[in-house]
């Protein structure tokens, strides 16, 4: 099949896929206040105009992950665009909160079936090793970029044409990658193929891990009220559920045995504290952009053009240096690289420090997330089978989203100080220290050369 495959277009199309969902996730960051204003939002509930989207994304991703693997991945990557691009006309034609808020939780779901369709499709389709590290360089590039160019993105359409506009933008390309994926994507077999749903599983996964995420997210703003340690509880209890239901099942939505894998634990690991530490500073920039310095949508969007391109450089470059020097040890220097450009930005920012001043440390940091981004999702999928690559991929993204969730509630309370530069400084320094226990974290792994791993 690979000899028939056009694989620099089907990588380039999973690449704008994820695109797509990076900055999906962020490109609503700036328009928040005008969201807020024109739909008549009480300010409590603002923030679900985010965490609509993320407790959902969150929710669903090892259900997503399977529905790839039992029903075909290119059916779950059509499906997961088509639901983006009917979610995101509804979310641009809302016109009160409770509308819009539920595009953006359909929009979550569609996230949930389209991230792990288009990782395992990069897992089963690029061969381990050069190939397949390549291959995670270019989506790495993708969707490390991408989150940073949402925000420059949700600046530049929100002063142009309002905020409706960071919806409409996603009608057009999700049905342009629906009608490509058709077309270069190989068709899926027989959905199931003599597999069943693990349904008693699926539904305490899905309902524990989204308990779990609505506890974090709503934690915070809430001050930890009875309804989130109470979504917090019963996540617990239901996941625990979960574990026991997987050890009895015939064929349980996430076989237990995945986890005796050591890159997929290591990789696991590191993608949820790499997102606890480095997935949050994009909120935490755009506070101290628009509430210290007084910016707008527009130069806030325009202040991320330096990370992007940051960001898309560190990516690509991850991939090759992985392939010479060994995955974890690229990992982990490139953590640490990131370490230090994150200490640098919370020692420099104050009320009088110009933009110019934050660029060094930006260029640092972005250097080394978008390197930690590419390697740390190719050591995750490694070793694992064409048969369990989506639900690898969905327990991957799980920890990506769980560590967001976690992140952001740790550290939107640290920052809440009276001082606001001082919240924050402390807030980003707590940033540096996560991410350098990161690298400790990804150095433990297997320090074999990526090339090696192909046998």
């Amino acid at each position: 099949m690979s000899n028939v495959l056009n694989k620099p277009m089907i990588l380039a199309l999973l690449a704008f896929a994820q695109l797509i969902i990076a900055i999906d996730y962020t490109i609503v960051f700036v328009a928040v206040p005008d969201i807020g204003r024109e739909l008549g939002f009480a300010p409590h509930n603002l923030q679900w105009v985010v965490s609509g989207y993320a407790v959902v994304f969150g929710g669903f991703l090892l259900l997503g992950g399977r529905m790839s693997d039992l029903l075909g991945r290119r059916r779950m990557f059509v499906l997961g665009l088509g639901l983006y691009g009917v979610s995101s006309l509804a979310g641009g034609l809302a016109t009160d909160p409770g509308l819009l808020v539920s595009a953006r939780a359909v929009q979550g779901f569609g996230g949930a079936v389209l991230a792990p369709a288009t990782l395992s499709l990069i897992g089963t389709l690029f061969a381990e090793g050069r190939e397949r590290n390549r291959a995670f360089s270019i989506w790495g590039a993708a969707g490390g970029s991408g989150m940073a160019l949402g925000s420059l993105l949700g600046g530049v359409l929100t002063q142009a044409f309002g905020w409706p506009a960071i919806f409409f933008v996603n009608v057009p390309l999700a049905a342009a990658g629906v009608v490509a994926a058709v077309r270069l994507i190989p068709a899926d077999g027989s959905a199931r193929s003599g597999r069943r749903f693990d349904v008693p599983g699926a539904l305490a996964a899905t309902a524990g891990i989204t308990a779990v995420v609505f506890a974090l997210v709503q934690g915070p703003a809430t001050g930890w009220s009875g309804d989130s340690l109470a979504a917090g509880a019963i996540g617990v209890v239901l996941l625990v559920g979960f574990v026991v239901i997987e050890s009895r099942s015939a064929d349980p939505l996430l076989p237990l045995g995945l986890l005796r894998i050591r890159n997929l634990r290591t990789g696991v690991l590191v993608i949820t504290l790499f997102a606890a530490t480095l997935g949050p500073l994009l909120y935490f920039e755009t506070v101290y952009f628009q509430e210290v310095h007084g910016y707008n949508a527009l130069q806030t969007g325009l202040a991320y053009l330096v990370p992007t391109v940051a960001i898309f450089v560190g990516a690509n470059l991850g991939g090759r240096l992985a392939t010479r020097f060994g995955l974890h040890l690229t990992l982990a220097s490139s953590l640490a690289l990131a370490a230090v450009g994150v200490a640098w930005l919370g020692l420099i920012i104050s009320t009088s420090a110009s933009y110019v001043v934050l660029v060094p440390a930006l260029l640092i940091l972005g250097l080394g997330q978008g390197s930690a981004f590419t390697t740390m999702y190719a050591a995750a999928s490694t070793g694992v089978a064409a048969e369990h690559q989506g639900v690898g991929s969905g327990t991957a993204s799980t920890g990506q989203q769980v560590g967001n969730a976690i992140g952001l509630a740790v550290r939107v309370a640290v920052a809440n100080h009276p001082n606001p530069i001082t919240g924050l400084r402390t807030a980003i320094l707590l940033a540096a220290a996560g991410v350098l226990t990161t690298a400790a974290v990804a150095l433990s792994g297997r320090r074999t050369p990526i090339l090696a791993l192909s046998n």
